[in-house]
């Protein structure tokens, strides 16, 4: 009777601690099952020659040696590194157009709709949509540039040196209309009161954005940011439903690799899927891992 009374008080004493606690142990037991679990299993099979199937037969790091050496792996590589570069152009050009539409003018309900319009679309209808605009000779794209007298030989799609931009494209048209949303409720945040003295001290324009309406979107910044740099690494569907990989693999990228070798008809290689699944989740969290330590280091800052 002693103890379970003394267990109560201890309970009620700590509840300010134990009552969070409770409430993310479900979502953190989803966690570790749905995603810890599986990161440690890949990194776990890359060690292996495995087939799905039969027997695994340990390599150590005998797949890690042979990206190194795979011309395939160098072009899904670099195609990432250019989904980075250009993807990371979806926040400022989310940031303007949440600028533009945070106005009081006529019609600006309707504008909302448009832009985020896009953002509800499924990613396969936005890569079928693209795919139509892109077709040669009758797609609008192509009946565009020939005003122009602009030739692209076999069409966006179909030639190997723009195929991936054209991907890219079809991609920031979704991602910019999801960093506006975050700027837009950012924006709906920001503290009337700072900007007025930002007014009285003469800022406006630029100056005023800079010093005074950036500063208090960094959280939204942050969460634009991670969800875009994830959004390009992970980049399959619009490959999938645009090109397939092609014109002669050039637009492949770690994912989409990583799916022909462990699942498709190329060869159920589980064990070299697994060595570009790790490759591709270290890039990640590198990049994931700068930000958080940015970010740990700004609240640091103000907290002095």
């Amino acid at each position: 009777m002693t103890t379970a009374h003394s267990d109560m008080s201890w309970a009620r004493r700590n509840r300010m601690t134990l009552t969070p606690l409770l409430f993310l142990a479900p979502g953190v037991l989803f966690f570790a099952v749905y995603v810890i679990i599986p990161i440690a299993q890949s990194f776990n099979i890359s060690l292996y020659q495995w087939d799905g199937l039969g027997e695994a037969t340990y390599v150590g790091l005998g797949n890690y040696q042979e990206l190194v050496g795979d011309r395939a792996f160098e072009i899904s590589l670099w195609n990432n590194v250019k989904w980075l570069a250009l993807y990371l152009l979806a926040i400022p050009a989310g940031l303007f157009i949440a600028l533009f539409l945070n106005q009081t003018i006529v019609g600006i309900r309707l504008y909302k709709s448009l832009f985020f319009f896009p953002f509800v679309l499924s990613q396969v209808v936005v890569g079928l949509v693209f795919s139509w605009f892109y077709l040669p000779n009758v797609g609008l794209f192509d009946i565009i540039t020939g005003w122009f007298g602009i030739d692209v030989r076999g069409g966006i799609l179909g030639n190997p040196n723009t195929a991936t931009y054209g991907i890219i494209a079809a991609g920031l048209w979704p991602q910019t209309a999801y960093c506006m949303i975050l700027y837009l409720t950012g924006l709906n945040a920001v503290d009337p009161e700072q900007i007025e003295a930002g007014r009285l001290d003469g800022a406006k324009g630029w100056r005023m954005l800079w010093h005074v309406i950036l500063p208090q979107l960094k959280p939204a910044t942050f969460i634009a940011f991670v969800v875009t740099i994830i959004g390009a690494l992970r980049s399959f569907d619009l490959i999938s439903i645009m090109t397939n990989g092609g014109p002669f693999g050039s637009t492949r990228v770690l994912s989409f690799y990583m799916f022909e070798k462990a699942l498709s008809e190329y060869g159920f290689r589980m064990g070299y899927g697994s060595a570009i699944a790790v490759v591709l989740f270290l890039i990640m969290l590198v990049f994931i891992g700068y930000f958080l330590w940015q970010m740990y280091q700004d609240e640091k800052a103000a907290r002095r």
